[in-house]
């Protein structure tokens, strides 16, 4: 059934002895872009070979044992979509394939029958070919959720025939810095294969897993980076589908995580063959379709912009790589949030209230005098991540805080907000979005609790002085050491010392002068003891992974002392004690 067409109802249900003749006058008055839907109480097995030859294809539905919807449409060339402008590819061969699948994934031919169809017609498959049917697919009705469900199915019809070169790029490309952390992900799946077979030690499948849950970085970036990339290009199956994929794979890794840590360990040990497995499946895919695609259809400057923004969200498994694309791009101290900077500075020329492109122009804000760069430096500083999507629905800013909750890129810039969620919450924000655009309701909020950490999350509808509906505010802020506060503090204190008597740990109260608790953010504590951090990396080789900057920056302003101890192996307050001793002896 295709959602573009217009549908003529011809109810047939009972007795109909002219049936015929209204299939017939409904075939004489059908219009462009008009299609008939027969309702019958059995499947009209005998319309099938007609209507084939009068030019329509079927679409089936079944109902009931007693009741058939049947969707006839006029059989037409594939509408040209923006993807097909960045690929030279073969229209007849893209059909040939179109059909294939879709008589499968209508029910009109087994797998087997589909397998050997494609083989027999086509020699080799490129990931290019396989990934435009995919986005033709939406054309004739097949949702995300059923691609998503069936793409193991659909892949098994192209089994042998789906050919992908293996792909040289320099280090510091985007896709070369993708396939690095493959291989690495891969040596650390070698490792869990071989510790099945061997006695089970807790500690050293901790330390795979840690290792392994980096994978979410690797996901992280494809979703803020590489996805919004493609979908400029008109190829937006990754975002919908793909994400969708790469969340299972996050929700196996944390059961198994969850079996290891409560001490399940024969469940722990049966899951991990599942978990590999589906770890090397999504790294397949992407190997054969979604790398090899985004060569072909993203440009190198596009790579270029790509790998300035990818050192925000840092790597996998593997150290920094070089910087990629022309020098002379790269402005000192630019920064996402100098977009911003740009669209404002042109609204505000526009309208005759600054003159000059310099940021140095005082500007009459709500209440009171700015200049852009101090407005820019109160969002870079602000306690609290801030992302606004105008009234269109496409991400316009995000604040560039250092503390930020959730990691995001200039990627998302410009991108529909539908695509920057998994497909399984983009219902809520839709949601969300309809309530306010409506004026039902001004403001939602969310909690959730994630590593340790007690995160806020409130959307706030935008609306001008005239009450339209402009866009929404999304605020997040991670209230883990908010929550906890007690009593008062009345007097200035710069090391954020608490109260001894305030400072509760494992049910009982602590006594260092420092006022470090199992909750403290070891970044909070390195900025105000910059030496923790080597005496860190010094005291357990588990820490050496730390080492790497853009992976400390990452992991920094989320990890508390509880989650670094158990990391080293140690227990907390030991690990406490230690610092605090440094702390002294460096004092």
């Amino acid at each position: 059934m295709r959602k573009d067409i217009k549908y003529i109802t011809i109810d047939g249900r009972g007795e109909h002895e002219s049936f015929r003749d209204c299939i017939t006058k409904a075939l004489q008055d059908l219009k462009p872009q008009e299609g008939i839907h027969v309702i019958k109480d059995f499947e009209p097995f005998p319309m099938y070979k007609m209507m084939e030859a009068k030019g329509f294809e079927k679409y089936v539905e079944k109902i009931s044992d007693e009741e058939f919807h049947v969707y006839f449409t006029p059989k037409s060339e594939l509408e040209k979509i923006k993807m097909g402008e960045y690929l030279k590819l073969d229209d007849d061969k893209i059909r040939k394939i179109m059909n294939i699948k879709l008589n499968y994934l209508q029910g009109k031919i087994s797998l087997e029958a589909a397998k050997k169809e494609m083989k027999s017609s086509f020699d080799i498959v490129t990931p290019q070919e396989f990934a435009i049917c995919e986005q033709y697919l939406q054309q004739y009705g097949v949702t995300d959720d059923e691609l998503a469900e069936r793409m193991e199915e659909i892949l098994e019809i192209f089994q042998g025939i789906l050919v992908t070169n293996k792909l040289e790029l320099p280090s510091g490309h985007p896709i070369r810095t993708y396939l690095d952390e493959v291989e690495a992900i891969r040596e650390v799946l070698g490792e869990m294969r071989n510790m099945l077979g061997r006695r089970f030690i807790k500690n050293r499948w901790a330390e795979l897993y840690d290792k392994l849950s980096e994978i979410n970085i690797h996901f992280a970036r494809k979703q803020n980076q590489l996805f919004p990339a493609l979908e400029n290009k008109g190829f937006d199956k990754p975002s919908k589908v793909m994400w969708t994929l790469e969340n299972n794979v996050r929700d196996i890794i944390k059961k198994a995580k969850n079996y290891l840590e409560n001490q399940q360990d024969k469940a722990f040990l049966e899951i991990q063959n599942e978990v590999i497995e589906m770890v090397e499946d999504m790294m397949v895919k992407e190997e054969e379709i979604l790398y090899p695609t985004s060569m072909d259809l993203l440009t190198d400057e596009d790579f270029g912009t790509m790998r300035k923004g990818d050192d925000e969200i840092g790597y996998c498994l593997i150290a920094t790589p070089p910087s990629y694309g022309r020098q002379e791009d790269k402005v000192e101290g630019m920064d996402s949030n100098n977009e911003l900077l740009k669209d404002l500075a042109q609204v505000l020329r526009k309208h005759g209230m600054v003159t000059n492109t310099s940021n140095q122009g005082v500007l009459d804000v709500s209440q009171g005098k700015l200049t852009l760069e101090q407005i820019n430096l109160i969002f870079k500083h602000l306690q609290v991540d801030l992302s606004y999507v105008d009234e269109n629905e496409i991400v316009k800013f995000y604040s560039d805080t250092k503390h930020r909750v959730f990691p995001r890129s200039p990627g998302v810039i410009g991108r529909e907000v539908q695509n920057c969620h998994p497909r399984e919450s983009v219902d809520t924000v839709e949601e969300i979005i309809r309530a306010f655009r409506e004026g039902e309701q001004d403001e939602a909020e969310f909690w959730l609790e994630l590593g340790g950490k007690f995160i806020y999350i409130i959307y706030n509808a935008v609306r001008d002085e005239a009450g339209d509906f402009r866009g929404v505010l999304e605020m997040m802020q991670d209230v883990t050491r908010i929550r906890n506060l007690e009593g008062s503090q009345r007097l200035l204190s710069w090391n954020k010392k608490q109260d001894v008597n305030n400072v509760i740990d494992n049910d009982k109260k602590t006594s260092n002068q420092y006022g470090i608790t199992k909750e403290t953010i070891i970044g909070d504590l390195v900025k105000e003891y910059p030496f923790v951090k080597e005496f860190l990396f010094n005291l357990s080789p588990k820490f050496n992974k730390l080492k790497n900057p853009i992976l400390f920056k990452t992991m920094s302003s989320i990890a508390t002392m509880e989650m670094i101890s158990e990391r080293g192996g140690f227990e907390v307050q030991d690990l406490i004690n230690k610092i605090i001793e440094e702390i002294n002896v460096r004092k």
